[in-house]
């Protein structure tokens, strides 16, 4: 299996000590079901173009400009090489900042992971950066040039490596008060409260990502599958929210359907080892036979 191959290749930077790094994209899409523009008439592929918005003429690449809007229809135009000269200059190298502990970012500024692995001559560096980190229990901010763009990145000791995750900065992150300002302001019924926390202690577990399936995708590779050998797919009927006054009987049902499971698992469970038991009280009996007739 080839390598994966490396995104960027820098450095990383911490008082006097420098180590040469590879960053790797940490997710990818590219498993994703994607699907096609066609013409709904001839079943062709459809192109897209760009066209003018008064002309209605095709508008060619080389033609095409960025611009950014200043008010009532008019623009700034802003040339290739205008906007190159303003993207900061790069000198490849993750510059630490701060060490910080590990849970003081909110995880709403999370932009995107990537895997940081040591190159050739930088491995005793590298390893002293992550498991001092790991020591101190510590992340650290650092800052660089990523993809023509300035990226504050937050370092992290993952396994073997370390993991980088981009920053979204505060200009691009919505305030909680926008979304939340329309929540109405509701006292609980403590019975209400009280089944709420028994259904959530029956259900605390762990998360294995493994365990974790994509729905959508799996029920859009059903329908491509259904369409292919054409055959009917069956829509699925969305749940129906619990209304206000239901809620209560809804809480008591769930509560009373969980003990109901709850209590068939311990007697499944202790017929299981009423049996074993059994198994093993004849195993020693027709040992204890065998042994009088030796």
């Amino acid at each position: 299996m080839a390598s994966p191959r490396a995104n960027w290749k820098g450095h990383i930077r911490f008082g006097e000590v420098t180590c040469p790094v590879a960053l790797f994209t940490a997710t990818s899409s590219s498993e994703r079901i994607s699907f096609n523009i066609l013409n709904r008439k001839t079943g062709n592929r459809v192109r897209r173009e760009f066209v003018d918005s008064e002309t209605g003429d095709v508008v060619e690449h080389h033609a095409q400009v960025k611009g950014y809007e200043t008010g009532n229809g008019r623009y700034v135009v802003l040339e290739p090489d205008e906007i190159a000269s303003a993207v900061p200059d790069s000198d490849k190298t993750l510059s630490i900042t701060a060490f910080i502990p590990c849970d003081e970012i909110d995880d709403v500024y999370f932009d995107k992971p990537y895997y940081l692995a040591p190159q050739e001559t930088g491995e005793e560096a590298f390893a002293l950066l992550r498991d001092g980190m790991k020591e101190a229990q510590v992340a650290a901010i650092a800052s660089t040039v990523l993809f023509r763009r300035l990226r504050t990145v937050l370092i992290r000791p993952h396994g073997d490596g370390l993991i980088g995750t981009t920053l979204n900065f505060d200009y691009e992150v919505r305030s909680a008060d926008e979304a939340f300002e329309d929540t109405a302001d509701i006292k609980i019924d403590k019975e209400m409260l009280e089944l709420a926390s028994h259904i959530i202690g029956t259900k605390k577990g762990s998360y294995d990502p493994s365990k974790s399936d994509d729905r959508y995708e799996e029920a859009l590779a059903e329908l491509v599958k259904a369409k292919i050998e054409g055959k009917p797919f069956k829509k699925i009927t969305p749940p129906k929210a619990s209304k206000p006054g239901d809620l209560l009987q809804a809480l008591r049902d769930s509560a009373g359907a969980l003990q109901k499971k709850t209590t068939k698992r311990k007697s499944v469970n202790s017929n299981t080892t009423r049996k074993a038991a059994a198994r093993s009280g004849k195993s020693n009996s027709a040992a204890a036979s065998r042994r009088k007739a030796g």
